[in-house]
């Protein structure tokens, strides 16, 4: 089979997020699926963005075995596998130690929804895992991590396709979407917004919440059935 669409795809992704600023080096990777044959491309480990070409991303399958491709995938692999599994509407993700991003993350902290900005685009706080239990980290790592993503919105009823991002305790950023396109959107607001909130608290460590009204407000105007932000 010829991958090399959705190695292409795959490819340009990943070279956003250095074009926006998400990562250094070698930092992050991004993974997008072709659900109809049931394998996604992501990024080769370790391999440097300045370096990085379409023939290096590597092809797996969801039982998490290479397909095609002469590299190692991405050590974050088994956690791209699990969120692929467990969220079926989605088509993209991604994953950076963004700065603003791994704080908050580092910081074991729910963002808070400080402003129409963060209202514009999710209607609750971003949140924050627990951190992982030794036994978790002892075991298959990477799988446990997006485990772990998986059961702390299903236990706190968070919908995957409203909040299309969560910070991992001590770790960082994930987010997704229902294309690779928009999973690297969500992972520039992310890191936008948690450097928003970050500088709130600085300027006043005493902020409130913004209002129901103004969140329902902002969050409806672009998503659903009644939005009216933008063009038809």
């Amino acid at each position: 089979m010829n991958y090399e669409s959705l190695r292409e795809e795959c490819f340009e992704a990943n070279m956003e997020l250095p074009r926006l600023g998400l990562v250094l080096y070698n930092f992050g990777n991004v993974s997008c699926i072709d659900r109809q044959t049931g394998v996604f491309a992501i990024k080769p480990s370790g391999v440097l963005y300045d370096a990085l070409a379409p023939k290096d991303i590597v092809i797996v399958d969801l039982d998490g075995k290479v397909v095609d491709g002469a590299l190692r995938p991405s050590s974050d692999t088994n956690t791209h596998l699990e969120l692929y599994k467990a969220f079926p509407a989605i088509g993209g993700v991604v994953h950076t130690h963004s700065t603003y991003a791994v704080a908050w993350a580092q910081a074991a902290r729910a963002v808070p929804l400080y402003g129409t900005t963060h209202a514009d685009h999710l209607a609750t706080d971003i949140p924050c895992t627990d951190f992982m239990p030794d036994e978790c980290i002892q075991n298959d790592y990477e799988t446990e991590t997006g485990l772990q993503i998986i059961d702390f919105f299903r236990r706190h009823g968070l919908d995957p396709s409203e909040i299309p991002m969560a910070l991992v305790a001590g770790h960082g950023p994930f987010t997704w979407g229902a294309t690779v396109a928009k999973a690297v959107y969500h992972a520039r607001i992310l890191e936008e917004l948690c450097k928003m909130a970050f500088l709130t608290e600085a300027i006043n460590p005493d902020a409130h919440r913004l209002k129901d009204t103004l969140i329902q407000k902002h969050y409806n105007r672009k998503h659903g059935k009644d939005a009216y932000y933008g063009q038809n």
